[in-house]
């Protein structure tokens, strides 16, 4: 009797274990499609924020109840014209500035140049040392529904500054649509010597809206 008894709950793990893997896969397929994903850093755009090879975290949910905010870094599609590749290519940079924003560089009055955005100067101590904030005056407004990004590694970046300068001052193409975003980049991983949260810098606090 006992022996029946103990096989029975044997028989129907093994059953229901095809359906467990199954249910499994499925979570982790929605997850991945819907909630978080992980992507690796491929290039030196964002130093030493982000180092290559660095592997972070991406909140796919989060911009389907807000819009992206000034400070935070986010995963997008980049356009073709960014990119050169025709099937989509997953770019990471820093929200710099965001629909109606005025974006100015620089200004001089203090010891070193700064971004200044909607008449607010503000400093940038996760540029990459040595770096100045632009490689060049630019005088900007962002559309409404769109983004300008810059990596944090400016003189190594392909951003809307670029692609500003390359368009002839085409702020349509120099700026990225919001339904592009993939998600926010919200914490490294991996390696674990450089875990850590992506918070949005405290020095984006106080910027009016525009």
């Amino acid at each position: 009797m006992i022996d029946e008894q103990t096989e029975k709950p044997r028989s129907s793990f093994w059953k229901e274990l095809p359906i467990l893997l199954g249910v499994a896969i499925l979570v982790a397929v929605l997850v991945r499609a819907f909630v978080l994903q992980t992507f690796f850093i491929p290039s030196p755009s964002m130093e030493n924020t982000l180092k290559i090879d660095d592997r972070v975290l991406v909140n796919k949910l989060v911009y389907d109840f807000r819009s992206p905010h000034r400070g935070e870094v986010i995963v997008f599609k980049a356009p073709t014209s960014w990119s050169g590749n025709p099937q989509g290519e997953d770019f990471i940079k820093r929200v710099i500035g965001v629909g109606g924003d005025h974006v100015v560089c620089c200004d001089r009055t203090g010891p070193q140049e700064r971004l200044v955005i909607n008449g607010k100067p503000i400093d940038e101590p996760f540029v990459f040392p040595g770096n100045k904030p632009a490689d060049q005056d630019f005088d900007i407004t962002v559309p409404q529904g769109r983004l300008w990004v810059m990596g944090d590694h400016r003189e190594a970046s392909g951003d809307s500054l670029e692609h500003w300068q390359q368009s002839g001052e085409d702020i349509n193409e120099a700026t990225i649509p919001e339904d592009r975003v993939v998600g926010r980049a919200f914490t490294i991983f991996w390696p674990p010597s450089r875990a850590t949260w992506l918070t949005v810098p405290k020095q984006f606090d106080g910027i009016p809206n525009p």
